[in-house]
């Protein structure tokens, strides 16, 4: 009998070891999602985006803007960088939970083309953000972002040269 007893508890216990490997394992997988999504951000290499996106991701803005698909990312991204060339974001922060991965990054830039009617100026700036995330089969679904937007606005303008 306490065979028996001990072999369950055995049983029990892997299966249980088994499941929260597999918990561990995807939400490894979910951030590393995320971590490519900012490495596309910061090296401008879009044609990743087919790996990361689905095809119906969704962009929700701080503002009521948003965007749908990849061909909108890749756009967005490229004019993005068309203004701030050298943009770059640093994960300081990234909590991952079920289907969702919350980061808060650094992002720097120099600005070198017209910003909301701002022309080039050459400020180095500098802006937190955080972006919620929603994992669907390996790939980011959907992203809600909050960028300090005015604070990029605030830097340009405020520059010296």
């Amino acid at each position: 009998m306490n065979k028996v007893f001990l072999t369950i508890l055995t049983t029990i216990l892997l299966f249980y070891s088994c499941q929260s490997t597999d918990k561990n394992s995807i939400l490894e997988k979910n951030k590393e999602i995320v971590l490519e999504y900012h490495k596309v951000w910061s090296g401008n290499e879009i044609d990743n985006l087919n790996d990361i996106l689905t095809s119906d991701f969704i962009n929700h803005y701080l503002t009521s803007e948003k965007w749908i698909g990849i061909e909108d990312s890749k756009k967005l991204i490229s004019d993005w960088r068309a203004i701030f060339p050298d943009w770059k974001e640093e994960i300081v922060d990234i909590i991952q939970e079920k289907d969702k991965v919350v980061a808060r990054y650094k992002a720097t830039a120099t600005h070198t083309r017209t910003y909301e009617g701002i022309d080039s100026t050459g400020a180095k700036i500098e802006i937190y953000e955080v972006s919620i995330y929603r994992i669907s089969n390996g790939k980011i679904a959907e992203q809600w972002c909050f960028p300090d937007d005015s604070y990029i606005k605030t830097q340009i303008l405020n520059f010296k040269k």
